[in-house]
């Protein structure tokens, strides 16, 4: 009985309703006919309920996003191809496509009568100003009798994702001081006086081309010597980000932590064109030890879509996982918030004698409702002169400072940051 009521419609507990009270009143006072009617009212919607159930709502889906990673405010284009694998001709059906709220309305349509083994494909377009993973999925679908009296509501499962990436905003040309050399730097010295192939010497192998033979190792050593073709050294660079949840203010798109991800998303894939090893050194590759490896682009930015705040003890981590990066030199990217002097000092050791260190450091309340960043609050940070006393450039921005300034200013082709 619970089964049955929870297919009739409003209309059809109405029907049911009404049926009772006229086959009661049509038995109390001897009219056959009323009793008659309220027996026919009561039948139909019993009868539509039980007739709901009859049919097979069985389909296979088959659900692909183009493209399957898009970035923030970027469109991806759903494919639903939906096949009849139920036993007989299916039912009209008004569909809806469960989403993540993120993702925008959920698209409604209709999926037409299939007989068996029948395909439907319907499309429906995605767009999100979240990044991270959203789900598509399940299917709901609903069967309904003409008279409206009952309804049949099932999902059909299986769902996919699709990933949203943090937005890139180009920087300009602007390149990031340094003096080129050693492990920061571009070729080592060996590389440039005596070429790539000569960078190192081993013992032969067998395979090897013997066009490779080093002759004058060959005859110092007395056993055939090869050329070691090395790839010259890539400049080194390392991100900090800061995503401790006390040191950020606002939320979604407009909050701090949603800036400093950019920022990181933004000059990452800026140093990664410039010829760099890009180490992203986060929560989530100190957990996991993926800060001590290089990363491309797209884990990289795989990495970042799905960033989220974490505790002071995390940053913790953070920061010993990059002492390690850091140890051999090369240039340093910090983006932080407000730090105390304690763990000022802790970034600025990531700095090593010669090497080049960047920070931006967010003001916390320049992303508030109430304040703003103005002016001359970059001396109100506490980590702000201990960066500074350690050779770090740094730049204090607020919600209202656009990421190719801030850069401007950090690779010296301009001068200020907005207001800062």
């Amino acid at each position: 009985m619970r089964r049955l009521r929870d297919l009739l419609t409003t209309r059809g507990r109405a029907f049911v309703a009404a049926g009772i009270t006229l086959v009661l009143c049509g038995i109390g006072l001897g009219f056959t006919d009323l009793t008659r009617i309220g027996v026919l009212l009561v039948a139909l919607p019993l009868l539509s309920g039980l007739l709901m159930r009859r049919h097979d709502l069985r389909f296979a889906l088959e659900r692909t996003a183009v493209p399957g990673r898009i970035q923030v405010d970027e469109q991806s284009l759903v494919t639903l191809a939906i096949e009849n694998a139920g036993g007989g001709a299916s039912p009209l059906l008004m569909a809806e496509e469960q989403l993540d709220y993120a993702l925008g309305d959920r698209p409604r349509f209709v999926v037409p009568r299939l007989r068996r083994g029948d395909r439907q494909e319907v499309h429906y377009s995605v767009r999100s100003h979240v990044r991270g993973r959203h789900r598509l999925g399940p299917l709901g679908v609903r069967l309904r009798d003409p008279f409206g009296l009952s309804t049949r509501v099932a999902a059909i499962s299986g769902s996919s994702d699709v990933l949203v990436l943090p937005k890139i905003v180009p920087l300009g040309g602007g390149q990031p001081p340094g003096s080129g050399v050693g492990a920061e730097g571009a070729i080592p010295h060996m590389v440039a006086l005596h070429g790539e192939d000569d960078v190192s010497i081993r013992s032969y192998r067998d395979g090897d081309d013997l066009r490779r033979i080093h002759w004058p190792a060959t005859a110092k050593t007395g056993e055939l010597m090869v050329r070691q073709e090395d790839r010259p050294a890539r400049r080194r660079a390392a991100i900090v980000l800061d995503s401790r949840a006390r040191g950020h203010h606002g939320s979604g798109s407009s909050g701090s932590f949603e800036w400093s991800v950019t920022a990181c998303a933004s000059v990452a894939a800026h140093l990664l064109d410039q010829g760099y090893a890009v180490h992203l050194i986060s929560d989530e590759t100190a957990e996991d030890s993926r800060a001590a490896s290089a990363m491309e682009v797209d884990p990289l930015l795989d990495v970042l879509a799905m960033a989220e705040t974490g505790t002071d003890d995390q940053f913790a981590e953070v920061l010993q996982s990059a002492h390690p990066v850091t140890a051999s030199g090369g240039l340093v990217l910090a983006v932080v918030t407000d730090l105390d002097e304690e763990l000022a000092r802790r970034v600025a050791s990531l700095r090593q004698p010669g090497g080049t260190a960047l920070a931006i450091v967010l003001d916390p309340d320049g992303f508030t409702a109430t304040r703003r960043h103005r002016p001359g609050s970059s001396d109100e940070l506490t980590c702000v002169p201990v960066l500074r006393g350690a050779g770090w450039t740094v730049a204090v921005v607020g919600a209202s400072d656009d990421l190719p300034s801030v850069w401007g200013v950090l690779s010296g082709s301009t001068r200020r940051v907005g207001a800062a």
